[in-house]
């Protein structure tokens, strides 16, 4: 069966092509700092929004009649999904995907009947990856949408909820693992609290400590030679949640001694919703040493939840790429498009404007971000501005030669006085506007 009937394979037209679905933008091969686009971004398509989600939401039911989401045998259904997946992915023209297991097998009644779907979708799955060489950029358990989670995995009350969790977790990951792919994912959706009135905060961050401890053991043990990713959001579904932000989830992973076995995976709108840019948790995940993969999606400014919108900033995507290839570029991680169509958006070509417009906004980030970096006007003033640390002062102020007492008579022997010097913040964001907007 031909699910996108009307659809040819989207093709590089270049900025004046008018065809209603092409890359402008978007040309794979096209080498940007000695490496082609598709390398640079790495970008995957989620199973979650684009096949699965019915277009319902808190105030009415699904909106959408998409071809593969009919009614019928559980496992013929999720046969039939992955068949829409891959023909989408291979026409769109995307080098990656990314799933929960819930998303690509019926869950069942039973963890027997959950594992033996789940093993049979594995099967297909290889074999559509085979067949038309989409690869997985990461996989992940949906350990938050079942009642069973509503007092979260990792941190329930409940033990055996616990070791529910563990089996689905060892089950994505080994899956992941058999699909060669890039990463795992560790999404606490539950992780966290409605109320302190029956919380044990210290219990519940050791029992999530416990269990990230033994994920990184199973990563090991069957050596999976990507990595572990956390993602972090500050609160929806929960009122609060325990990976609230990068800088968060690396005090956590410190705390337990992993902060040199789990990265993290930025979602643009989760950074918006902790009150940060998605630049800042990119650049604070980077100076932390945690920096792995994006979920490339926005929030709507004006909305306090997660919208999970296609990304349509280049000013936006620009910084956060800048800040990517400055720290060397993605090693295992990749832009994942964790975004999804609008509830109006009935037709099954939605699905494909949404992710053209998206991967031409990247493209174009990418460019200006590579000539950022090789013209690095932000650079060289950082350089200047603090350059008083590459000077004796500084540096003996660092390698530790002076104790308080000792650069305090320091200041008052030479009796410093110091001068504010400016900023130059207006300056710099027309630096930056000239390189977007050339």
């Amino acid at each position: 069966m031909t699910y996108f009937p009307g659809v040819e394979k989207v093709r590089f037209e270049g900025p004046d092509s008018d065809a209603p679905l092409a890359f402008r933008h978007y040309d794979a091969n096209k080498l940007i700092l000695g490496k082609p686009m598709r390398e640079h971004l790495r970008m995957a398509a989620c199973y979650w929004h684009t096949f699965v989600w019915p277009g319902a939401d808190m105030f009415g039911m699904g909106t959408f009649k998409r071809p593969w989401q009919r009614s019928g045998e559980p496992m013929d259904v999720a046969i039939g999904k992955a068949e829409a997946a891959f023909e989408f992915f291979s026409k769109l023209g995307i080098d990656y995907y990314s799933f929960h297991d819930t998303d690509v097998a019926p869950e069942g009644s039973s963890l027997k009947e959950y594992r033996n779907h789940f093993a049979q979708m594995v099967d297909h799955l290889e074999r559509h990856q085979e067949q038309t060489g989409i690869k997985l950029l990461w996989g992940t358990a949906n350990c938050f949408s079942n009642p069973r989670f509503a007092a979260g995995a990792a941190t329930n009350p409940d033990p055996e909820v616990f070791a529910y969790a563990a089996a689905q977790v060892f089950s994505a990951m080994n899956a992941t693992l058999r699909l060669k792919g890039a990463n795992y994912v560790l999404w606490g959706g539950r992780e966290g609290y409605e109320t302190l009135l029956n919380t044990d905060l210290k219990r519940e961050r050791e029992q999530l400590g416990r269990f990230m401890r033994m994920v990184v053991e199973h990563k090991h043990k069957i050596g999976f030679k990507g990595d572990l990713l956390i993602e972090p959001k500050p609160q929806e579904p929960t009122k609060h949640q325990y990976d609230y932000d990068s800088a968060t989830v690396f005090g956590f992973l410190h705390e337990y001694g992993l902060e040199h076995e789990i990265k993290v995976n930025i979602e643009a709108n989760h950074a918006t919703l902790a009150g940060h840019s998605f630049h800042h948790e990119i650049a604070t995940a980077v100076s932390l040493g945690i920096f792995g993969s994006i979920d490339a999606n926005r929030g709507d400014p004006q909305n306090g939840w997660d919208t999970d919108q296609f990304p349509n900033s280049v000013e936006e995507m620009t910084l956060a790429t800048y800040e990517i290839l400055k720290a060397g570029g993605f090693k295992n991680g990749g832009y994942n498009f964790d975004s999804k169509v609008r509830r109006q958006s009935l037709d099954e070509i939605d699905l494909f404007h949404g992710h053209v417009g998206a991967m031409d906004v990247l493209a174009l980030a990418l460019e200006r971000a590579a000539a950022m970096v090789q013209n690095d006007r932000l650079q060289q003033f950082k350089d200047q501005r603090y350059a008083g640390w590459q000077q004796p002062l500084g540096q003996s102020v660092l390698s530790g030669e002076f104790s308080l007492e000792s650069l305090a008579e320091h200041a008052f022997a030479h009796e410093l006085n110091p001068q504010a010097v400016s900023g130059r913040q207006e300056m710099l964001e027309g630096v930056v506007n000239r390189f977007i907007y050339r």
